[in-house]
Protein backbone atom coordinates (compact mmCIF):
# COMPACT_ATOMS: atom_id res chain seq x y z
CA UNK A 1 0.00 0.00 0.00
CA UNK A 2 1.65 3.18 -0.79
CA UNK A 3 2.19 6.67 -3.06
CA UNK A 4 3.42 4.10 -5.45
CA UNK A 5 3.80 6.32 -8.61
CA UNK A 6 1.77 4.94 -11.55
CA UNK A 7 1.00 1.61 -9.55
CA UNK A 8 -2.00 -0.78 -10.78
CA UNK A 9 -2.28 -3.61 -8.48
CA UNK A 10 -2.72 -6.98 -9.72
CA UNK A 11 -3.71 -9.99 -7.27
CA UNK A 12 -0.40 -11.50 -8.10
CA UNK A 13 0.41 -15.33 -8.31
CA UNK A 14 -0.78 -17.20 -5.54
CA UNK A 15 2.38 -19.02 -3.21
CA UNK A 16 1.47 -22.74 -2.86
CA UNK A 17 1.73 -22.58 1.06
CA UNK A 18 -0.93 -24.18 3.36
CA UNK A 19 -0.69 -22.00 6.44
CA UNK A 20 -3.12 -22.40 9.21
CA UNK A 21 -2.07 -18.97 11.82
CA UNK A 22 -2.73 -19.86 15.44
CA UNK A 23 -5.42 -16.77 16.77
CA UNK A 24 -4.09 -14.96 19.63
CA UNK A 25 -5.80 -12.61 21.80
CA UNK A 26 -4.34 -8.50 22.32
CA UNK A 27 -1.06 -8.98 24.66
CA UNK A 28 -2.08 -5.97 26.59
CA UNK A 29 -5.27 -6.29 27.26
CA UNK A 30 -4.47 -9.77 28.43
CA UNK A 31 -2.04 -8.47 30.49
CA UNK A 32 0.81 -9.89 28.66
CA UNK A 33 3.78 -8.86 27.24
CA UNK A 34 4.32 -8.78 23.96
CA UNK A 35 6.11 -12.57 22.37
CA UNK A 36 9.63 -12.16 21.19
CA UNK A 37 10.74 -11.53 17.70
CA UNK A 38 10.54 -15.12 16.13
CA UNK A 39 14.30 -15.62 14.74
CA UNK A 40 17.69 -14.74 16.61
CA UNK A 41 18.26 -14.62 20.53
CA UNK A 42 15.66 -12.39 22.08
CA UNK A 43 18.05 -10.99 24.43
CA UNK A 44 20.22 -9.56 21.21
CA UNK A 45 17.21 -7.91 19.83
CA UNK A 46 17.29 -3.76 20.93
CA UNK A 47 14.36 -1.73 21.02
CA UNK A 48 14.71 1.49 19.25
CA UNK A 49 11.17 2.83 18.39
CA UNK A 50 7.86 1.96 20.02
CA UNK A 51 4.35 3.51 20.81
CA UNK A 52 1.56 1.98 22.57
CA UNK A 53 -0.76 4.59 21.55
CA UNK A 54 -2.06 4.92 25.46
CA UNK A 55 -4.03 8.53 25.71
CA UNK A 56 -7.34 9.62 26.55
CA UNK A 57 -10.40 8.61 24.25
CA UNK A 58 -10.67 10.52 20.93
CA UNK A 59 -7.09 12.16 21.37
CA UNK A 60 -4.58 12.35 18.89
CA UNK A 61 -1.29 10.38 18.34
CA UNK A 62 1.76 11.59 19.49
CA UNK A 63 3.07 14.33 17.48
CA UNK A 64 6.58 13.48 18.09
CA UNK A 65 6.19 10.20 17.02
CA UNK A 66 3.62 10.18 13.97
CA UNK A 67 2.80 13.04 10.81
CA UNK A 68 -0.63 12.63 9.16
CA UNK A 69 -0.60 12.37 5.34
CA UNK A 70 -3.94 14.15 3.77
CA UNK A 71 -5.74 14.50 0.76
CA UNK A 72 -5.77 12.13 -2.16
CA UNK A 73 -1.76 11.84 -2.63
CA UNK A 74 1.64 13.10 -1.83
CA UNK A 75 1.60 16.99 -3.29
CA UNK A 76 3.44 16.66 -6.28
CA UNK A 77 3.26 12.83 -6.21
CA UNK A 78 0.61 10.44 -8.03
CA UNK A 79 -3.06 10.75 -7.91
CA UNK A 80 -5.31 8.64 -5.99
CA UNK A 81 -2.24 7.40 -3.58
CA UNK A 82 -0.74 6.05 -6.87
CA UNK A 83 -3.23 3.34 -6.62
CA UNK A 84 -6.82 4.34 -7.38
CA UNK A 85 -7.86 4.13 -4.13
CA UNK A 86 -11.12 6.84 -3.71
CA UNK A 87 -11.17 8.07 -0.35
CA UNK A 88 -9.18 10.96 1.15
CA UNK A 89 -7.28 10.81 3.83
CA UNK A 90 -7.67 13.46 6.72
CA UNK A 91 -6.62 13.85 10.23
CA UNK A 92 -10.21 14.36 11.47
CA UNK A 93 -10.57 12.65 15.25
CA UNK A 94 -13.48 11.21 13.52
CA UNK A 95 -11.06 9.24 11.42
CA UNK A 96 -8.05 8.40 13.25
CA UNK A 97 -7.63 8.50 17.17
CA UNK A 98 -6.69 7.05 20.26
CA UNK A 99 -9.64 5.17 21.39
CA UNK A 100 -8.72 5.18 25.39
CA UNK A 101 -8.28 0.97 25.77
CA UNK A 102 -4.41 1.10 24.42
CA UNK A 103 -5.20 1.13 20.61
CA UNK A 104 -5.00 3.45 17.61
CA UNK A 105 -8.04 3.68 15.95
CA UNK A 106 -8.38 4.08 12.06
CA UNK A 107 -12.03 4.42 10.76
CA UNK A 108 -13.04 4.72 6.91
CA UNK A 109 -16.24 7.18 7.01
CA UNK A 110 -18.77 7.63 4.29
CA UNK A 111 -20.67 10.22 3.30
CA UNK A 112 -23.40 10.71 1.09
CA UNK A 113 -25.62 8.33 -1.23
CA UNK A 114 -24.90 5.08 -3.08
CA UNK A 115 -21.25 3.78 -2.69
CA UNK A 116 -21.05 7.82 -1.21
CA UNK A 117 -17.55 9.72 -0.89
CA UNK A 118 -15.53 8.00 1.91
CA UNK A 119 -12.96 9.60 4.25
CA UNK A 120 -10.24 7.90 5.89
CA UNK A 121 -6.35 8.13 7.44
CA UNK A 122 -3.00 7.57 6.12
CA UNK A 123 -0.03 8.34 9.33
CA UNK A 124 3.51 7.76 9.09
CA UNK A 125 6.51 7.98 11.58
CA UNK A 126 8.45 11.19 11.30
CA UNK A 127 11.61 9.01 11.87
CA UNK A 128 12.88 7.04 8.53
CA UNK A 129 15.77 5.92 9.76
CA UNK A 130 14.94 2.31 11.02
CA UNK A 131 17.62 0.57 9.23
CA UNK A 132 19.44 -2.76 9.38
CA UNK A 133 23.13 -2.11 10.65
CA UNK A 134 25.46 -3.42 8.24
CA UNK A 135 26.13 -7.10 9.55
CA UNK A 136 22.92 -7.13 11.65
CA UNK A 137 19.05 -6.67 11.22
CA UNK A 138 15.88 -4.85 11.96
CA UNK A 139 12.62 -5.51 13.07
CA UNK A 140 9.38 -4.04 12.46
CA UNK A 141 6.16 -5.39 14.14
CA UNK A 142 2.98 -3.77 14.98
CA UNK A 143 -0.23 -6.03 16.84
CA UNK A 144 -3.29 -5.28 14.92
CA UNK A 145 -6.60 -6.08 14.04
CA UNK A 146 -7.64 -5.76 10.62
CA UNK A 147 -11.40 -4.13 9.95
CA UNK A 148 -13.80 -6.80 11.40
CA UNK A 149 -15.81 -6.51 8.50
CA UNK A 150 -16.52 -9.34 5.56
CA UNK A 151 -18.72 -10.26 2.49
CA UNK A 152 -20.63 -7.43 0.89
CA UNK A 153 -20.47 -5.12 3.70
CA UNK A 154 -16.32 -4.80 3.09
CA UNK A 155 -16.15 -4.11 -0.46
CA UNK A 156 -13.36 -1.65 -1.25
CA UNK A 157 -11.80 -2.30 2.46
CA UNK A 158 -7.88 -2.31 1.99
CA UNK A 159 -6.07 -2.24 5.52
CA UNK A 160 -2.38 -2.10 5.69
CA UNK A 161 0.95 -1.75 7.51
CA UNK A 162 3.93 -1.17 5.84
CA UNK A 163 7.16 0.35 5.44
CA UNK A 164 8.51 2.73 2.38
CA UNK A 165 11.95 3.81 1.75
CA UNK A 166 13.13 7.23 3.48
CA UNK A 167 14.28 8.29 0.10
CA UNK A 168 11.09 8.49 -1.02
CA UNK A 169 9.84 11.47 1.48
CA UNK A 170 11.67 14.67 -0.24
CA UNK A 171 10.19 13.73 -3.52
CA UNK A 172 6.52 12.28 -2.88
CA UNK A 173 7.77 8.78 -3.81
CA UNK A 174 7.93 9.67 -7.39
CA UNK A 175 11.30 7.46 -6.91
CA UNK A 176 8.64 4.23 -6.17
CA UNK A 177 9.80 1.58 -6.80
CA UNK A 178 13.18 1.63 -6.61
CA UNK A 179 13.78 2.83 -3.03
CA UNK A 180 12.02 -0.72 -1.65
CA UNK A 181 8.51 -0.86 0.17
CA UNK A 182 8.17 -3.33 2.63
CA UNK A 183 3.96 -4.28 2.80
CA UNK A 184 4.15 -6.02 6.38
CA UNK A 185 -0.02 -6.51 6.26
CA UNK A 186 -2.46 -5.92 3.71
CA UNK A 187 -6.01 -6.93 3.51
CA UNK A 188 -8.56 -6.32 1.43
CA UNK A 189 -12.23 -6.67 1.39
CA UNK A 190 -13.24 -8.34 4.54
CA UNK A 191 -11.02 -11.45 3.14
CA UNK A 192 -9.67 -14.14 6.01
CA UNK A 193 -6.20 -13.31 4.33
CA UNK A 194 -2.95 -11.52 4.54
CA UNK A 195 -0.03 -10.06 1.54
CA UNK A 196 3.56 -9.45 2.25
CA UNK A 197 4.97 -7.76 -0.37
CA UNK A 198 8.44 -6.63 -1.56
CA UNK A 199 8.53 -3.47 -4.32
CA UNK A 200 11.37 -2.68 -6.03
CA UNK A 201 13.20 -1.94 -8.95
CA UNK A 202 11.42 0.20 -12.18
CA UNK A 203 7.40 0.96 -11.67
CA UNK A 204 6.42 -1.60 -14.88
CA UNK A 205 7.83 -5.18 -15.31
CA UNK A 206 11.43 -5.22 -14.71
CA UNK A 207 13.10 -7.48 -11.76
CA UNK A 208 10.93 -7.33 -8.79
CA UNK A 209 7.61 -8.08 -11.58
CA UNK A 210 6.01 -4.68 -10.51
CA UNK A 211 3.55 -3.48 -10.07
CA UNK A 212 2.91 -6.58 -8.50
CA UNK A 213 6.01 -6.65 -6.83
CA UNK A 214 7.99 -10.02 -5.04
CA UNK A 215 4.54 -11.19 -3.36
CA UNK A 216 3.65 -14.15 -1.18
CA UNK A 217 0.67 -14.40 -2.87
CA UNK A 218 -2.81 -14.73 -0.42
CA UNK A 219 -1.75 -16.78 2.69
CA UNK A 220 -4.66 -17.64 5.27
CA UNK A 221 -5.09 -15.80 8.01
CA UNK A 222 -7.95 -17.51 10.17
CA UNK A 223 -9.33 -15.19 12.98
CA UNK A 224 -7.38 -11.68 11.76
CA UNK A 225 -10.52 -9.88 11.35
CA UNK A 226 -12.14 -10.53 15.33
CA UNK A 227 -8.57 -10.70 17.42
CA UNK A 228 -5.10 -8.87 17.61
CA UNK A 229 -2.68 -11.12 15.29
CA UNK A 230 1.46 -9.66 15.55
CA UNK A 231 2.83 -9.19 11.57
CA UNK A 232 6.32 -8.68 11.30
CA UNK A 233 9.23 -8.00 8.79
CA UNK A 234 12.82 -8.65 9.58
CA UNK A 235 15.69 -7.31 7.33
CA UNK A 236 18.69 -9.55 7.77
CA UNK A 237 22.18 -8.44 6.75
CA UNK A 238 23.56 -10.71 8.74
CA UNK A 239 23.16 -13.91 6.37
CA UNK A 240 24.90 -14.46 2.95
CA UNK A 241 22.15 -13.81 0.85
CA UNK A 242 20.58 -11.05 3.31
CA UNK A 243 16.66 -12.08 3.70
CA UNK A 244 13.59 -10.70 4.13
CA UNK A 245 11.33 -12.52 6.58
CA UNK A 246 7.57 -11.79 7.10
CA UNK A 247 6.03 -13.06 10.08
CA UNK A 248 2.28 -13.64 11.62
CA UNK A 249 2.43 -14.64 15.08
CA UNK A 250 5.95 -15.57 15.26
CA UNK A 251 5.71 -18.03 11.73
CA UNK A 252 7.83 -17.36 8.79
CA UNK A 253 5.40 -16.51 6.11
CA UNK A 254 7.44 -15.48 4.14
CA UNK A 255 10.87 -14.85 2.72
CA UNK A 256 12.95 -13.72 -0.42
CA UNK A 257 16.40 -13.79 -0.43
CA UNK A 258 18.70 -11.21 -1.93
CA UNK A 259 20.20 -13.63 -4.77
CA UNK A 260 16.62 -12.93 -6.49
CA UNK A 261 17.43 -9.75 -7.74
CA UNK A 262 20.45 -7.87 -9.24
CA UNK A 263 22.79 -7.07 -6.63
CA UNK A 264 22.15 -3.41 -7.44
CA UNK A 265 18.54 -3.40 -7.30
CA UNK A 266 18.39 -4.97 -3.73
CA UNK A 267 20.81 -2.59 -2.34
CA UNK A 268 18.55 0.38 -3.29
CA UNK A 269 15.70 -0.87 -2.37
CA UNK A 270 16.69 -1.91 0.87
CA UNK A 271 20.44 -0.94 2.05
CA UNK A 272 18.91 2.95 3.58
CA UNK A 273 16.44 3.99 6.25
CA UNK A 274 12.61 2.89 6.46
CA UNK A 275 9.31 5.07 7.73
CA UNK A 276 6.33 3.12 8.29
CA UNK A 277 3.00 3.71 7.05
CA UNK A 278 -0.95 2.29 8.97
CA UNK A 279 -3.66 3.00 7.06
CA UNK A 280 -7.42 1.91 5.45
CA UNK A 281 -8.26 2.89 1.48
CA UNK A 282 -11.44 2.59 0.39
CA UNK A 283 -11.45 1.09 -3.17
CA UNK A 284 -8.66 0.80 -5.44
CA UNK A 285 -6.71 -1.47 -7.81
CA UNK A 286 -6.04 -3.89 -5.32
CA UNK A 287 -9.51 -4.96 -4.28
CA UNK A 288 -10.87 -4.70 -7.77
CA UNK A 289 -10.05 -8.52 -8.33
CA UNK A 290 -11.37 -9.54 -5.44
CA UNK A 291 -15.19 -8.06 -5.79
CA UNK A 292 -14.06 -4.61 -6.41
CA UNK A 293 -14.35 -0.93 -4.72
CA UNK A 294 -17.58 0.03 -2.45
CA UNK A 295 -21.00 -0.18 -3.04
CA UNK A 296 -24.29 0.71 -1.43
CA UNK A 297 -23.83 -2.28 0.90
CA UNK A 298 -20.42 -1.74 2.09
CA UNK A 299 -20.47 -0.73 6.18
CA UNK A 300 -18.63 2.28 6.84
CA UNK A 301 -16.82 2.93 10.62
CA UNK A 302 -15.07 -0.40 10.86
CA UNK A 303 -12.08 0.48 12.04
CA UNK A 304 -8.83 -1.03 11.83
CA UNK A 305 -7.48 -1.66 15.72
CA UNK A 306 -3.37 -1.02 16.23
CA UNK A 307 -2.28 -1.92 19.83
CA UNK A 308 1.80 -1.75 18.96
CA UNK A 309 4.30 -0.68 16.49
CA UNK A 310 7.40 -1.53 17.60
CA UNK A 311 11.31 -1.16 15.99
CA UNK A 312 14.14 -3.00 17.14
CA UNK A 313 17.80 -3.63 15.70
CA UNK A 314 20.53 -6.69 16.60
CA UNK A 315 24.33 -5.89 15.94
CA UNK A 316 25.79 -8.96 13.85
Amino acid sequence: MSARAGRVRTAGALVALTLILAACTNGKDAGEQPAPPASGSAAAWQPVWSDDFDGAAGSRLSAANWMYSRGTGYPGGARQWGTNEIETMTDDVANVHLDGAGHLAIVPLRTGPGAGRWTSARVETRRTDFAAPEGGAVRIEASLRMPDVSGPQAAGYWAAFWALGAPARPVAATNWPSIGEWDVMENVNGRDSVWHTLHCGVPVGGPCGEPTGISSGELPCPGCRSSFHTYAIEHDRGVTPEELRWYVDGRNTFTVRADRVDPAVWAAANHHGFFVILNVAIGGAFPAPFGGGPTPATKPGVPMLVDRVAVLTRRG
